[in-house]
């Protein structure tokens, strides 16, 4: 009788990975826990150590989460439809607010279509998973968001990833390339608050018959960019959680492209439609932004900016200080003196550029304002906004 062979060594268990991994990341200082946060609107505790502070963190720019006429749309569709949808669109999950939502999206973005997902990343997944076929050439910024970068990895496309706002590198892969292309880039990048050179990309997009992709979540401020996209095969892509103050995100353009979204995006199909409260939420805050009030709020979110970061074209305000426990350090200072702007450390961003990442609202007030000036100064002089342009790139 033969010898029972000694099976192979086994690795760990995956308690013990997990806990190397986990203790890795600690001892690479990137180790983060969620801090809960007591409040309505900027104001409010961390609960942790029941701190009372202004936050300056938040994507709600124009302070419409609080809105009356949003919570109280929020609260008939809850009475009406209750708290969630029940099914996928496709199946039974569709309400009227979904379709009234979706008519006012395409009316605010000049489209004949729009289609609502549940969250901002689930509509980028769902554009370039469905428009992202094998034979096509997805050419991606380099500083784009991360639900972008994941849409494109996800796709059965090839993608090419051209350098931060570099329109000859852009052209340069869009003619090489041996089949359909598809551009894909935000508006306002999330992690500088700078601007794309949108006109530029269209205007290749239009020369090489390209689909442009527009992820607008950030652009809050932005002028209006349909007089740039005439002639354009483009998908404009938002979220309904930031602008709006809402929860979901949603794709707007041609009749036959949203179409088609509805019948391949796995992300739209695959997936309980985005609750009544919430898209009714969405449309009340979109009918604010629509009339005088919603010009009023980013007039007063402007001016924040403009106080904090003159020239600035976004509410979104990094002050890259380079090395994470710098950024800690002036985290914690700041904290000291009321003022919460969490260190954005990599992954999030590239090694070397940890940062404070300054957001503004509309729902902060001038004193607000004035107390993170304030903060910023005890800080140092060294840490404060630096324009336009601040990180290195990719």
């Amino acid at each position: 009788m033969s010898a029972t062979p000694t099976p192979p060594e086994r690795p760990g268990t995956w308690s013990s990975r997990v806990a190397a991994r986990n203790e890795s990341l600690a001892a690479e200082g990137r180790w983060r826990v969620p801090l809960t946060f007591d409040a309505r609107g900027p104001e409010g505790i961390l609960t942790a150590d029941d701190t009372k502070v202004v936050a300056f963190a938040s994507n709600d720019y124009l302070g419409l989460s609080l809105h009356p006429a949003v919570v109280a749309a929020a609260h008939e569709a809850l009475d009406l439809w209750g708290t969630g949808a029940g099914a996928s669109r496709l199946v039974t999950g569709s309400r009227p607010c979904h379709d009234d939502l979706e008519r006012a999206l395409a009316q605010w973005k000049g489209t004949e279509r729009a289609a609502v997902f549940p969250t901002g990343f689930a509509a980028n997944l769902g554009v370039l998973g469905a428009f992202g076929d094998s034979a096509v050439r997805i050419c991606s910024d380099e500083l784009n968001h991360a639900s972008i970068i994941d849409g494109a990895r996800l796709a059965p496309a090839e993608t090419a990833v051209y350098r931060h706002g570099d329109v000859d590198h852009l052209d340069a892969l869009l003619r090489h390339a041996p089949g359909p292309t598809l551009v894909v880039t935000d508006v306002v990048f999330s992690m500088d608050g700078d601007t794309a050179p949108v006109a530029e990309i269209a205007e290749l997009c239009r020369r090489h018959r390209s689909l442009l992709v527009l992820d607008e979540a950030h652009a809050v401020l932005a002028p209006d960019l349909a007089p740039e996209l005439v002639d354009v095969d483009v998908l404009r892509v938002g979220t309904l959680s930031k602008t709006l103050g809402a929860l979901g995100g949603f794709v707007a353009g041609a009749r036959p492209f949203i179409e088609l979204l509805e019948n391949k995006a796995r992300s739209y199909i695959f997936t309980t439609a985005l609750t009544p409260p919430d898209t009714a939420a969405a449309l009340a805050a979109l009918r604010i932004l629509s009339g005088p009030e919603g010009t009023a709020l980013r007039h007063r979110l402007a001016r924040h900016v403009g106080r904090v970061a003159p020239g600035h074209p976004s509410p979104i305000i990094p002050i890259v200080l380079g090395s994470d426990d710098r950024a800690m350090a002036a985290s914690a200072t700041l904290l000291d003196h009321g003022v919460w702007v969490p260190a954005i450390r990599p992954p999030t961003v590239p090694p070397g550029t940890a940062r404070l990442r300054v957001t503004l609202s509309a729902a902060h007030t001038d004193d607000h304002v004035s107390l993170l000036l304030d903060a910023l100064a005890h800080v140092g002089p060294s840490v404060a906004p630096a324009g336009d342009r601040t990180s290195p790139r990719r």
